[in-house]
């Protein structure tokens, strides 16, 4: 159903984030999802946040093994540098300093905190601070410190608190694929909310906790517990509204925007086993811009889970429609750099843009395998996640990114892309790649790093740049 569709997808940052490996109790092993329909009938709904800090591969507990607890500490010390790209920018030099410490409670408490402590070493302004101060120059920046902080082990009540690299607040159409580091200058730690109280769950998240940003909920209605009771599997018939809103008082500011959802579910087949199942999801639904007359949009599609051992396929199909400026899925992975200047022709700020009356086709498809088990997080000897929307008027949006991992996990590699607002003037194109490689036993790993950027400026224009990164890191995962 919708609300398991958990977006994955690390974005084209600097500091995007790896699988880390942690060791935990012998008799522990981190599920990566729980099936709604399970553990006796209780809705067990996971907000769609990213795996992109998750928890790798099982092992004995570094400390406290009897307790339960587990641990981890690592320290990584790279070369990070920002270039030129089309003639703007200079070119800056830094030594990153990252430590981190993780201590866990499966099933109860996560704690990771930890930041990256960038050090000039060559280029800026003359006189200028040790330390980057783009990276710490506001409040909300001290949220990169909390790098997961999770209570309560499943969902449907559980708090989880860190940077929001791909999330989708539900049924995903309003916010989709978003990523609240989208501004290389903005660090913000968000947070996701989860309750149930039947037949009604919620899941509210904030992309900042320190600063007064993009804040949204949704409400989910199970009508066939409202018609026929409690049921083995709830959520086949669903009902949800949800409704988020931009202050854009952080991170730079913006205009205030907000915008509303409604949407309904019905489950058409269920096929389910020991180790997953089949299931495909009808939905439709209607939006808008509460306040702006004739700011609407429609939508319907179906979306396909297939799960077992080993594989988890999930595909979503949508046909939409637009008008008088909304558009489904508006806060998704562009979003904090359009806030300020949206793809296209039209160099103006998202709240403020024409969006073009039309209807479009919107494709997604997450596939994660591995050849021994997906039973604990992070663990994927394959993963490609990607999302596609195609317009009647000529734009086409896309973001996506592959992992693999390979040599008994040692070695690690990732790309990414977005193009957004491609086939039309002004598009915007993004790229990153990532790789890792442990040695030494895995305790020691060299990790390197590069991509394109677009930086805010005071003008409230994106200057186009690049990085580069290059290091040693060691931890006691393994």
């Amino acid at each position: 159903m919708f609300m398991r569709w958990a977006v994955v997808l690390l974005l084209v940052l600097p500091g995007a984030g790896w699988a880390e490996e942690i060791a935990y109790p012998e008799d522990y092993v981190a599920e990566e999802e729980v099936d709604p329909v399970g553990a006796d009938g209780d809705a067990l709904l996971e907000p769609s946040v990213d795996e992109g800090d998750a928890l790798v591969e099982e092992g004995p507990a570094t400390s406290g093994s009897g307790s339960g607890w587990a641990n981890r500490l690592s320290l990584e010390t790279t070369t990070w540098a920002l270039l030129p790209r089309r003639g703007a920018g200079r070119d800056e030099g830094f030594l990153q300093v990252h430590p981190r410490l993780e201590v866990v409670k499966p099933g109860i408490l996560q704690v990771d905190l930890g930041a990256p402590v960038r050090l000039h070493m060559w280029g800026g302004e003359a006189g200028g601070s040790l330390v980057r101060k783009e990276d710490w120059d506001e409040l909300s920046d001290w949220g990169q410190v909390v790098q997961n902080l999770m209570v309560g082990g499943d969902a449907p009540n559980f708090v989880w608190v860190g940077a929001l690299e791909s999330y989708t607040l539900l049924s995903g159409h309003l916010v989709r694929r978003y990523n609240n580091r989208g501004n290389p200058n903005y660090n913000p730690a968000g947070a996701v909310v989860t309750g149930m109280l039947r037949p009604l769950y919620v899941e509210a998240f904030a992309s900042d906790v320190l600063g007064a940003r993009l804040m949204g909920a949704e409400v989910v209605l199970d009508v066939q517990h409202i018609l026929m009771g409690r049921q083995p599997y709830p959520m086949k018939y669903a009902l949800s509204l949800s409704a988020v809103h931009d202050w854009g008082k952080a991170g730079g500011a913006s205009e205030p925007m907000t915008l509303a959802h409604l949407d309904g579910t019905a489950i058409l087949v269920s096929r389910r086993n020991g180790q997953g199942g089949f299931e495909l999801q009808a939905n439709a639904g209607w939006g808008g811009r509460p306040g702006e007359g004739g700011a609407w949009g429609a939508v319907a599609g179906l979306g396909a889970d297939y799960l077992t051992s080993r594989m988890d396929l999930r595909a979503r199909l949508e046909g939409r429609l637009q008008r008088g400026g909304f558009r489904q899925g508006a806060f998704g992975p562009d979003y904090e750099l359009a806030r300020f200047q949206v793809a296209g022709p039209t160099a103006v700020p998202q709240a403020d843009a024409p969006f073009p009356d039309g209807y479009s086709a919107y494709g997604e498809v997450i596939l994660s395998w591995d050849a021994e088990s997906l039973s604990v997080l992070g663990q994927r000897h394959f993963r490609l996640t990607m999302g596609t929307e195609v317009f009647n008027w000529g734009r086409v949006d896309v973001d996506g990114r592959l992992e693999t991992q390979l040599f008994h996990r040692n070695l690690s590699v990732g790309v990414g892309g977005l193009a957004v607002g491609a086939g039309q003037p002004g598009a915007r194109y993004l790229a990153s790649a990532q790789a890792r490689w442990r040695f030494l036993g895995g305790k020691l790993y060299a990790v390197g790093q590069g991509g394109t950027l677009l930086f805010p400026t005071a003008e409230g224009t994106l200057r186009p740049g690049a990085f580069a990164s290059v290091g040693l890191g060691v931890d006691n995962a393994r």
